[in-house]
């Protein structure tokens, strides 16, 4: 008998050959790169540094196109979006000490997105590790713990032949369900060593699938079968596992209304007779909820934005499909089901019986026209009126990126995405500078279609860099920058908390003469020109922005 583990690859004569004579003037970096290839990769993002410069250097032996932003933490955000965008891991090349510690902000939003980015950083010589005080360059006590807390998996090459295992094992780990960052550090004289190591061939670190326990995805069918009010909540993670199609399929056989989450947008069609949309920061739309008799919640751990800052608290039964096994049941209790979505929903839909309730489309158009109501009582029509401008002008197909600003707060709830997988922001860690260079990673995956980055002034500045980057590779990203003089929605906050706003005004330049300088397009709109000018940024060739000054207003929150 013959078993699956006795089964060894045999090389070739001409690999054998190949292995014996390997090309010189090789290097650790090479192992890297060869690696990387080895896997899969195509693309890689970072900014170099003196530790890491072996692997820069082998990137000119290789094949991957390299993406250089103005600082890492800006290149984290790039590697974040393509990750997103494609699926596929992100490698994303550091070097050691502020280099690496620039990029933890950016590797805590593709945690709190799950976004699989590979993050290979450099450390001081082999001789400086162990946390004694050599005074190296760059030198941290213990650099891996900068990142244990932030990253999903923490990997260490010291020698040679350890770096092709530690990449694959941390590829494996950054593509495992949960997706999400991964950290591998390798020491500078590692990297630079000549290398008589064979070139490193095609590797294979596919993670095993998520998949769902039967009598668990049994019990649910018969729950939601034998619902009299069942509703769907559905996260970020029916969008990461492709199961879109079958969230749609499971609602239209049980008559569910369906919400997304703000992680979730694009997961059902925004104008189907069953979608609630994504109002969540709406007490009509938490009442709903609460009063289903069995809810269904798909990719989702039902955190802060997703459960109107933990004021929903549902009475009927909870069911929990979920990729993270950290989030089942950890805000509600629940039947929690350990899957990835799109499995759980292909077990569900075997098993489940149809159930009809026609009075459903009609509680959800009941539902909508509530939330409606209420912020239409709030006249609030410019930053409505903006928001379908910017629909008006982005392609159905277009990816759009969201800095932690006023309109994307309104884009949360308000904004039909259209299609699955196209509108992205930074509400996973809530940090401000995301919305350009992420865009810019995604028009790296995909240089066919635009690409619309909305940022306010304020986190437009953490940005600004990036205008270089995008013109130097030529990227098809259209940046709006709604310039209201400060950090607009903390001075919301802080007026409403305590009377007046401290610390939130700001100078800033002129973003019209500053884009231009660096050799991008640049125009003034309005509010009345803002869908024309978008449009005619899209239809253009590489980078452009569009600044309009406007100071914006949210929606009176309804879970205070």
């Amino acid at each position: 008998m013959t078993h699956d583990h006795d089964i060894v690859l045999r090389p070739t004569p001409q690999q054998t050959q190949a292995a014996l004579n390997p090309p010189a003037g090789r290097n650790g970096g090479d192992l890297v790169v060869e690696t990387l290839q080895g896997l899969g990769a195509t693309t890689v993002f970072g900014l170099p540094g003196q530790h890491a410069l072996g692997m820069f250097d082998a990137l000119r032996r290789s094949s991957l196109s390299y993406v250089g932003l103005r600082v890492e933490n800006n290149a984290g955000f790039a590697a974040d979006a393509y990750g997103r965008i494609t699926g596929e891991v992100a490698p994303l090349l550091l070097s050691t000490g502020p280099g690496a510690l620039m990029s933890l902000a950016a590797l805590q939003e593709a945690a709190a997105a799950s976004a699989p980015v590979l993050a290979v950083g450099s450390q001081v010589p082999s001789a400086g590790l162990g946390g004694g005080r050599h005074g190296y360059l760059h030198e941290l006590r213990d650099q891996q713990a900068s990142f244990r807390d932030v990253v999903k998996s923490v990997h260490t090459a010291r020698t040679q032949s350890q770096i092709p295992s530690a990449i694959a094992a941390a590829w494996e780990s950054a593509l495992t369900a949960p997706h999400g960052p991964v950290w591998v550090e390798i020491p500078q004289d590692v990297l630079l060593a000549q290398t008589e190591l064979p070139v490193v061939t095609a590797m294979d670190a596919t993670p095993d699938e998520v998949v769902p326990r039967p009598e668990l995805t049994a019990v649910a069918a018969h729950l939601l079968a034998n619902a009299r009010r069942p509703a769907i909540i559905a996260g970020g993670g029916a969008v990461r596992s492709d199961a879109c199609g079958k969230l749609l399929a499971l609602a239209e056989r049980i008559d569910a209304p369906v919400v997304t989450t703000f992680g979730g947008k694009g997961a059902f069609p925004w104008e189907h007779p069953l979608s609630l949309q994504s109002w969540l920061e709406d007490r009509h739309t938490t009442d709903f909820l609460e009063d289903a008799d069995v809810l269904l919640v798909v990719g989702s751990g039902l955190g802060e934005l997703s459960s109107n800052y933990h004021t929903f608290a549902p009475r009927g039964r909870v069911i929990q499909i979920e990729a993270d096994a950290g989030k089942l049941g950890s805000n509600h209790d629940c039947l929690g089901i350990h899957a990835d979505a799109r499995l759980a929903l292909s077990a569900l839909l075997e098993t489940v019986e149809p159930r009809r309730d026609e009075t459903a489309p009609e509680r959800v158009r009941t539902v909508l026209a509530a939330v409606r109501e209420r912020i239409d009582a709030q006249e609030l029509t410019l930053e409505q009126r903006l928001l379908a401008s910017v629909r008006e002008a982005l392609p159905d197909t277009s990816p759009s990126f969201w800095d932690m600003t006023i309109l994307a707060y309104w884009a949360w709830s308000a904004f039909d995405a259209r299609h699955p997988n196209t509108m992205h922001s930074a509400q996973g860690a809530g940090g401000l500078g995301y919305g350009f260079p992420a865009a810019l990673g995604a028009a790296a995956a995909d240089p066919t279609r635009p690409v619309l980055a909305v940022s306010g002034d304020g986190g437009a500045m953490y940005s600004i860099a990036e205008l270089a980057t995008a013109r130097q590779y030529g990227l098809p990203v259209t940046w709006l920058i709604v310039d209201d003089g400060g950090y607009g929605i903390l001075r919301e906050y802080m007026t409403d908390a305590f009377g007046e706003a401290t610390a939130t005004e700001l100078a800033r330049p002129d973003f019209v003469a500053l884009a231009e300088s660096f050799g991008v397009p640049a125009v003034r709109t309005t509010p009345e020109s803002l869908a024309e000018d978008l449009a005619k940024s899209f239809a253009e060739p590489g980078p452009s922005v569009v600044v309009l000054p406007a100071v914006l207003k949210m929606f009176a929150p309804t879970h205070l």
